[in-house]
């Protein structure tokens, strides 16, 4: 009789803390976001994707699809002192598209003294989107995704 009862309480107390014991799952997380600074922008970027709109209503072109292969593969490191090296990485172009410079931000807006232009729309700490307006006609847009190395 006292083994019957113990083997009970022995699979009470199991299906208790089985019940009792699992966490509900939070449905849904949001996308990481991370402050849009020097420092958490600073880092090694590969460009992935370069949309462009010719106006607001416009289908965007991927402008990658045309690129070289010797294009497709560049790096961009922007150093947390505000100098950058873009490198002509993999395939090399001739002439090498190798290039040094300085960058900035000042709130989200992304300049440098060479090929960085623009707002930036959405920064997880791992992907930036920037967008470029008005550059060939008014009205038109390029949106940069670049994804951290």
């Amino acid at each position: 009789m006292k083994t019957i009862t113990m083997k009970w309480t022995l699979m009470v107390l199991v299906a208790g803390s089985l019940l009792f014991s699992c966490k509900k799952e939070k449905s849904s997380d949001p996308t990481p976001t991370c402050s849009v600074n020097m420092a958490n922008i600073s880092g090694t970027y590969k460009l992935t994707s370069l949309q462009y709109k010719s106006s607001a209503s416009a289908t965007p072109v991927e402008e990658t699809d045309s690129w070289e292969p010797c294009e497709k593969d560049d790096i961009i490191l922007l150093k947390s002192d505000g100098t950058y090296d873009f490198k002509d990485q993999g395939t090399v172009c001739n002439p090498s598209g190798n290039e040094h410079g300085t960058w900035t931000l000042k709130g989200n807006t992304l300049t440098s003294n060479g090929i960085l232009k623009g707002t930036i729309t959405s920064f997880d700490c791992k992907t930036m989107v920037y967008v470029t307006e008005n550059v060939l006609v008014q009205g038109d847009k390029y949106t940069f995704t670049m994804v951290k190395q």
